[in-house]
């Protein structure tokens, strides 16, 4: 049995993050980042549900930031 190996040059292996994104793409899961939901003149806080002024950058209720997700 012959076996070819294929080397790859990468220039940095991928994080755990990126491969759980992967696995979960892979089976059907939305992976992308979340951000404020918009709805007429309010912000929509996508981990609780929350309405905020559209110049909000931070959750008041759960402290939740599109850079926390």
């Amino acid at each position: 049995m012959v076996t070819s190996i294929m080397m790859c040059m990468a220039s940095a292996p991928p994080s755990d993050d990126a491969l759980f994104d992967q696995f979960l793409s892979d089976r059907g899961h939305e992976v992308e980042s979340a951000s404020w939901e918009e709805s007429y003149n309010k912000k929509q806080c996508p981990d609780c549900g929350a309405l905020h002024d559209m110049s909000a950058t931070v959750c008041s209720v759960c402290e939740w930031t599109p850079e926390s997700n």
